[in-house]
């Protein structure tokens, strides 16, 4: 089964979901809250929630496109 892309489910991300992904960058631990929008925008539920390629693209994200 292949891993959802997060370029599918990043623009229905809420924006404090997202504000807090690229404050804490490659963080280890995800808050509940955090992991409920993600699944609520049609990401993964399942750990690991995210993989390296998924933090570059958060990384590379611009909050004005929000």
């Amino acid at each position: 089964m292949q891993p959802i892309r997060i370029e599918r489910w990043w623009p229905y991300l809420d924006t404090t979901a997202k504000q807090w992904l690229r404050e804490n960058l490659r963080q280890d631990g995800i808050p509940p809250k955090v992991q409920d929008r993600i699944a609520e925008a049609g990401g993964p539920v399942i750990d690991p929630i995210l993989d390296i390629r998924d933090w570059d693209f958060i990384e590379t994200q611009s909050e004005l496109v929000d």
